[in-house]
């Protein structure tokens, strides 16, 4: 009887505080009080304060036993060696897999080779030195376009209507920074 009246009066208390938050207008901390106010009351209803107080009177048993009895500390002793050898046996499989790496592994193939950033066009060749095509073609066109007085029609005359040429500079560019 007496658990039934402390969680009414928690959660009448509770409630009561939320109600307050509320009227000041703090309705997200009245909506934490609100929820928190109706625990006791819940915990009461569902049947869980003597779980509670089962679970309490066992850890206050383990507790003095911890204290007083020869057998607990054997079993704290086991369980600080267990943990500290499995943290040392990770620690050493870490270190291993670093160090020996090297000769389980084989060597690495070298650079990868050099291929285009796109795929040709069905008409065109592959673009293995394409990027040297592209500075001839840009120097060829810097040329023309000083004779011709025009930059900016003699450059879109002297380029392909692919577009790869636009990507050949781009992948000139990548190659330079080394991606």
């Amino acid at each position: 009887m007496l658990t039934a009246a402390v969680s009414v009066a928690l959660t009448a208390a509770g409630v009561a505080v939320a109600g307050l938050r509320a009227y000041r207008r703090r309705f997200l901390s009245a909506t934490r009080w609100f929820a928190v106010a109706l625990l006791p009351l819940g915990l009461y209803l569902t049947g869980l304060f003597p779980v509670a107080r089962t679970i309490g009177d066992e850890l206050a048993d383990w507790a003095t036993k911890l204290v007083l009895d020869p057998r607990v500390w054997t079993g704290i002793v086991l369980l600080g060696v267990s943990a500290g050898l499995l943290a040392a046996t990770r620690w050493a499989g870490r270190r291993g897999a670093v160090a020996g790496g090297s000769e389980s592994r084989p060597a690495a193939a070298g650079p990868a080779p050099a291929r285009p950033a796109v795929a040709p066009a069905a008409g065109t060749q592959a673009a293995g030195p394409a990027p040297k095509r592209a500075e001839e073609a840009a120097g060829a066109e810097r040329g023309r376009a000083g004779k011709a007085g025009k930059p900016g029609k003699a450059a879109k005359a002297g380029k392909s209507d692919s577009g790869l040429d636009e990507f050949a500079d781009i992948e000139e560019i990548l190659r330079r920074r080394g991606l």
